[in-house]
């Protein structure tokens, strides 16, 4: 059967891929449109084993949250340039997975392709065709699904969605106000990454480590033991302000801390806690 022009144009409107794909695939496949479409995405998951040891650092975070908060899901989807991290198919196929793991994902990276989607194709089957169009590896890294009994969650996806996360409240309501203490605390860990909540998080070992680090620094420094002693404890005090999010100058007010910052902005229910958050940076170890 002869391969026209005409045929193959629109065989790349269907698939996306490239002119030389589509001509191949039709000559593979005697001119049918069906079999050339199954041949694509075959080769497209031929070119996901080939590409397996390549690297893909770029890439988006999404997140979501349901309704009534009480569901958060966050995906890092990963490929190997920034040019296709921007590219509508890309992003529109994050947003995919994303409203798939909304309606029924377990948060495993393994299984995630076997979820079904809004159209007739699971997200294993896109992801083919996505690979095929495109030309690089493709990757679900990573993926948060987390559910909450008395609270509530915010998300927070920094501009050009490197950096995403999710922040779990107490004593809040979904609404105007809520939302917007929920989106400055996520914002405040997206921009200074805390590593817990409060220092009652942080283990003996890990203060016994630091202590013995600052007295070693005060020590090279030429200070007497009981000075060393003094400087050790408050360079402690400064880790806690760095690394505990209630005790980190807020971003948007540096007069005040978080803790300060919720305190200023109670529920009718009571106070606003902190019970717990997730923060993905693209391409993390």
């Amino acid at each position: 059967m002869e391969i026209t022009a005409a045929t193959i144009k629109r065989l790349r409107d269907k698939t996306g891929a490239g002119m030389m794909d589509c001509k191949k695939a039709l000559e593979a496949s005697n001119g049918d449109m069906d079999a050339a479409i199954e041949f694509l995405r075959k080769k497209g998951a031929a070119m996901a084993q080939k590409r397996a040891d390549r690297s893909a650092k770029e890439g988006v975070i999404v997140a979501s949250v349901s309704a009534d908060g009480k569901r958060g899901v966050m995906v890092e989807v990963n490929c190997e340039t920034d040019f296709v991290a921007r590219s509508d198919d890309f992003m529109g196929f994050a947003g995919t997975v994303l409203a798939a793991l909304e309606r029924e994902g377990k948060g495993d990276p393994d299984s995630v392709s076997a979820l079904k989607t809004d159209t007739e194709k699971t997200v294993g089957e896109l992801l083919s065709d996505l690979l095929a169009k495109v030309g690089e590896k493709i990757e679900v890294r990573r993926i948060t699904v987390t559910e909450s009994g008395n609270g509530v969650f915010c998300s927070y996806v920094h501009v050009g969605n490197k950096i995403g996360v999710l922040v779990e409240l107490e004593g809040v309501a979904l609404d105007e106000k809520g939302i917007e203490v929920g989106r400055n605390i996520a914002m405040q860990i997206a921009a200074m990454n805390p590593m817990v909540v409060s220092r009652e998080e942080i283990t003996p070992e890990m203060i016994a480590r630091e202590l013995e680090i600052y007295r070693t620094q005060a020590a090279n420094e030429g200070k007497p033991a009981e000075i060393a002693e003094k400087i050790a404890k408050g360079r402690l005090e400064k880790f806690f302000q760095e690394v505990c999010l209630l005790e980190q100058t807020y971003i948007r007010d540096s007069g005040k801390i978080v803790r300060e910052f919720l305190k200023e902005n109670p529920a009718a229910a009571g106070p606003i806690t902190v019970k717990g958050f997730t923060r993905l940076h693209l391409g993390e170890e």
